[in-house]
This record gives structure tokens, C-alpha cells and sequence, in this order.
């Protein structure tokens, strides 16, 4: 864990409420291609166009299409990328207008899209205008993300929440799979920064909502929330320049290990102030009254520093927490 400064470790005790980023923080973040509905082409062809339209972005559901597809991507074949932020992507492809994308796509470009039952991410494709399938892809949940949102509710967090441009389907059920208070889905970048603004404004002033993502559109939530926390080993660099915290290792987990070191941390500075200057004072009045010596002024000085120095060495040890 990277801590970019004391007054983040202090806030970072104070967390109530911690609001999650779904793709790649509760979950790993690798798509797969595992159904192909309602298509009058060949599948494997639509997969083609699919992951030819979106070879021009690093996002893992493009990179999951690309993966089903299996084949180099020629790039000569496609020209006129337009990627529509929160919508999906429109490119031509071998002379043919191409949408790749969600129902908000469809409904843009005016094609009727045919709802699907599945639970997972479902890709929306029209060629030509008109309405050709869609493909269905799941993210995987993360081992300890379970056990992440427990050991958050066990250190004293009052509130988790979960903030994803994923079809509520999909929000829901992961949601459900991991005990979080709260889902938001069907969310634009712009829309998780209002989200997270309605959640500041509504808890108290001593509470302190901690915001975790990983991706570039995650960065000016974490900027906006009282403490970010990105994920570092999978994390887009915009992620991380703009969180106060970075997990290195990617494991939710280190979450609620975070906040208690953080709290275990600011417990040792109280404990240094109140103990320095309690035996300043009483160093004071003895002093006052005629009662102290020489050795005394001397361990009020020197040997408040060395049990000070000694009380903090107890931070280093944090296996337990």
C-alpha cells in the first residue's frame, strides 16, 4: 500500500462510507465472450466486425472481443472510429457502418434492440442500420471481494456502495453475490462523479467517503471524493496519479487492512501527544513547586522522545490486523 501522505493516513481513518468501482475492482476485470443471440450472420463474423470496430480501444470488454475473435486485427480494414463515451464505439468496417455497443447506442443511431435475459454484459451490434445480435460477455468476481466488503463492515464502515456503467442485471446480481448496501448501474463517468457528490452531501461531517477504482474514467471521481484508492497493478496511470492511496497488489482486501493501520497509526500519535504533554505539565508543577531535579527536566526532554519513539515502533507491526 502507497500512502501519498500523512493527512490521507488521517482521513483514511476517519472512512464511513466506501463506494467501489465494479470492472476491475470487485471484479478481475476479464471479460469472455460466452453466448451470441439473436444474429442472422454467421457468429463467427459478427465477432469479426465486432472486434474490428473496437480495436482502437484498451477497454477489456474491447479486448474480450478481440481475444474471441482470435485472429490479428487488420486495421487497415477499418476506418472512421468514433468512440461514443458511456455508449459504445461506431466504425466502418470493410464499407460497413458498424455499432458496437449498449442499448443507449441503439437507441442513438434509432434501431430497435432486442432485450436479453442473460445476466452479463450484453453488446449490442447494428451493421448498416439495421439491428444484427448481440453478445454476451461476464466479468468474474474476485476471490476475496466478499470477504473484502466483510472485513470493511467488521472495521466500522457504515456503508458500501457500488457505482458500474453495467446493465442493473448485471449490478444487481454482483451486488447481491457480495453483501453491498447499495448498486448504481447504467452509469456514464460524468454520472458516478454526481453519484458521489449526492453521497458527500448527505453524510455527516465527520464521516469520510473513500472512493476505489482503477480505471481513467475513475480518476476524477477519486479526486472529488474525500479519499481515492486505486488499484495499482492492474490501474490505468490516470487512476493512480489522481488517488491518495494505491493498493499495489490489486486485492480488495487491503481495504479495510488500510483503514486499520491507518487508525492503529493515528491511535499511536494520540497516545505520543497526551503522554508528552501530560508529563510536560506535571514536569511544570513540580518545578513550581520546588520538587524537581535536574534528572527529571531531563527525562521530561529526552525520555518523552526515546518511549514516544519507542510507543510508535508498535505501527510496524500490523500481521494481526
Amino acid at each position: 500500500m502507497l500512502v501519498k501522505g500523512s493527512n490521507y493516513l488521517e482521513t483514511l481513518s476517519q472512512a464511513k462510507i466506501v463506494v467501489f468501482d465494479k470492472t476491475g475492482t470487485l471484479t478481475q476485470g476479464v471479460f469472455e465472450v460466452n453466448a451470441i443471440h439473436h444474429n442472422e450472420m454467421d457468429e463467427r463474423k459478427l465477432v469479426e466486425y465486432a472486434a474490428l470496430a473496437e480495436s482502437a480501444s484498451s477497454h477489456p470488454i474491447s479486448k474480450s472481443l478481440q481475444k474471441a475473435y482470435g485472429m490479428e486485427i487488420d486495421r487497415s480494414r477499418v476506418t472512421d472510429i468514433q468512440e461514443l463515451s458511456g455508449n459504445g464505439v461506431i466504425a466502418t468496417v470493410d464499407g460497413h457502418q458498424v455499432a458496437v455497443g449498449n442499448d443507449k447506442l441503439m437507441n442513438r443511431l434509432g434501431v430497435q434492440s432486442i432485450p436479453c435475459h442473460s445476466v452479463g454484459t450484453i453488446i449490442h451490434m447494428a451493421i448498416d442500420g439495421k439491428y444484427a445480435g448481440h453478445i454476451v460477455i461476464s466479468d468474474i468476481v474476485k476471490p476475496h471481494s466478499k470477504e473484502a466488503i466483510q472485513a470493511l463492515k467488521s472495521a466500522g464502515v457504515r456503508k458500501t456502495v457500488m457505482l458500474t456503467g453495467d446493465a442493473q442485471k448485471v449490478a444487481d446480481s454482483v451486488a447481491s453475490a457480495l453483501g453491498l448496501d447499495e448498486v448504481y448501474s447504467e452509469l456514464l463517468p460524468a454520472d458516478k462523479v454526481e453519484k458521489v457528490e449526492e453521497l458527500i452531501q448527505i453524510k455527516s461531517e465527520k464521516e469520510k467517503l473513500a472512493f476505489v477504482g482503477d480505471g481513467i474514467n475513475d480518476a476524477p471521481v477519486l479526486r472529488r471524493a474525500d479519499i481515492g484508492i486505486a488499484m495499482g497493478a492492474m490501474g490505468s496511470d490516470a487512476a493512480i496519479e489522481a488517488a491518495d492511496v494505491v493498493l499495489m497488489d490489486d486485492d480488495p482486501m487491503q481495504i479495510s487492512k488500510a483503514i486499520k493501520i491507518s487508525r492503529k497509526c493515528l491511535g499511536i500519535v494520540y497516545q505520543n501527544i497526551v503522554f508528552a504533554i501530560g508529563i510536560k505539565l506535571i514536569c511544570l508543577v513540580l518545578v513550581a513547586l520546588g520538587l524537581a531535579s535536574m534528572w527529571l527536566a531531563v527525562f521530561a526532554d529526552v525520555g518523552v522522545m526515546i518511549i514516544a519513539v519507542l510507543n510508535a515502533i508498535r505501527a510496524l507491526f500490523v500481521k494481526n490486523l
